[in-house]
């Protein structure tokens, strides 16, 4: 018998008992599930992630008072390690955010050729109203300048965007989100611009509407509005810190436009050469993988979840085999009786056994897509296909065929055909 021989009588055989097979199929499956299903749901977090905070481009960065924090598990990954001689900061130098002057400062001393913005941050608990209509007291605040909507990734659905005269003059207008645009004007968005709105009792012009972002897990990115950051600070002060962001060109020219930009901001801050900064340079395209390194637990829970069941499939695969070998003792012997050789009849069961373990590959990649294609749906990403896991799983149930095969294979080519023809 050739191998063609062998692989059609390993098939028939696995046909043949299809409970058996079904069952070990399933628990193979199961595991598969797991690790590629998780596995594709935190490539769908890791587009929305993306989507989400890259807005401003590669080519773009922020300075901040701290950085962002995005934690999803255990461990402290805020760790800093001091420069050797560099002199601790007292708590106060540490807690000292960034002011108004200063930012306006910043953008008029930097001189690297850049698109600059300067920010604040309002608060989440504004309302919205319009003659009868008022939102829910969950509005999102944001203070910009006229560059903020191309810097945080805005497009205008209808009116303009703010001017300088805008910022300068601090007057009241805004610029709505447009699921806040949507509840005041139900009969269409576009009777918002020039109308007078009233922003937490404070009449505002509406010089324009923006178009959908859509949402982030479960969160509105279109329920906000923005003003001036002048504006913003003198109607609605706050405790938060302003915001400077900065577009270069050319992505090629980012690191020496966060170099200059650090050394003009430290002059700002009035910090020494032995002092660390107590602001931080945030690059908009490294923010998602710092979110997705804080993920990095999800994916080793997969695996260790995965191999666990897979473990588990391989010993109720070898049992499994070792029942099939105790039941087909006879047609071994047969086998060996008219001339087949003990590496033929070690194939044919070792095949036996790879042949249920992709199987369960198979169902188990299909089954973990679908699954975290359903948080991606949730999500609004786009179908992700884990195609590296598709390949590990492939080589991972292999494998496991291959060592849950081995014994009963060894096991059955052993046996003497004297013996097994005469096995009741």
């Amino acid at each position: 018998m050739n191998f063609r021989d062998v692989l059609s009588l390993a098939f028939r055989t696995v046909r043949g008992n299809k409970l058996r097979t079904g069952l070990t199929v399933a628990i193979i499956a199961f595991g598969i599930m797991a690790l590629v299903g998780i596995i594709t749901a935190i490539k769908a977090m890791n587009q929305k992630f993306t989507e989400s905070f890259s807005t401003m481009g590669a080519n773009a960065f922020t300075i901040r008072f701290k950085e962002r924090n995005i934690r999803f598990g255990g461990g402290n990954s805020d760790v800093k390690l001091s420069k050797k001689g560099s002199r601790k900061e007292k708590k106060s130098n540490l807690d000292k955010k960034i002011t108004l002057d200063e930012a306006e400062l910043f953008v008029n001393r930097l001189g690297f050729p850049a698109t600059k913005s300067i920010s604040v941050f309002g608060n989440r608990s504004n309302i919205v109203s319009h003659e009868a209509r008022k939102t829910s007291p969950n509005v999102t605040m944001f203070g910009g300048d006229d560059n903020y909507l191309l810097l945080n990734g805005f497009s205008l659905a209808f009116g303009r965007n703010l001017n300088r005269m805008d910022v300068q003059t601090g007057r009241n207008v805004c610029i709505l989100g447009y699921d806040v645009a949507s509840k005041l004007f139900k009969e269409g968005i576009e009777r918002a611009e020039n109308a007078v709105v009233r922003l937490n009792n404070i009449p505002y012009r509406v010089i324009g509407v923006l178009e959908s972002r859509g949402s982030t897990f479960g969160f509105s990115r279109d329920n906000v509005v923005i003003t001036t950051y002048k504006n913003s600070d003198r109607n609605f002060p706050s405790n938060f810190s302003f915001v400077i962001a900065v577009m270069t060109e050319d992505i090629l020219k980012v690191p020496a436009a966060m170099g200059e930009a650090e050394g003009a901001f430290r002059a700002i801050r009035k910090l020494n050469t032995t002092e660390e900064n107590n602001f931080v340079l945030d690059r908009s395209d490294s923010v998602a993988e710092k979110a997705m390194n804080s993920l990095g637990f999800l994916t080793i829970s997969a695996t260790v979840i995965g191999f666990i069941t897979l473990i588990g499939a391989a010993i109720g695969l070898m049992n499994i085999m070792l029942v099939s070998v105790s039941e087909r003792t006879k047609e071994v012997g047969l086998i060996k009786a008219i001339g087949g050789k003990s590496k033929m009849v070690r194939r044919q069961f070792l095949l036996e056994a790879i042949i249920i373990s992709l199987l369960g590959a198979f169902f188990g990649i299909i089954l973990g897509i679908m699954v975290g294609n359903l948080f991606s749906k949730v999500l609004n990403t786009g179908f992700v296909v884990p195609w590296n896991w598709v390949l590990y799983g492939i080589v991972i149930c292999t494998l496991v065929g291959l060592a849950a095969g081995s014994y009963p294979a060894w096991k059955a080519g052993k046996l003497n055909p004297i013996d097994a023809l005469r096995y009741e």
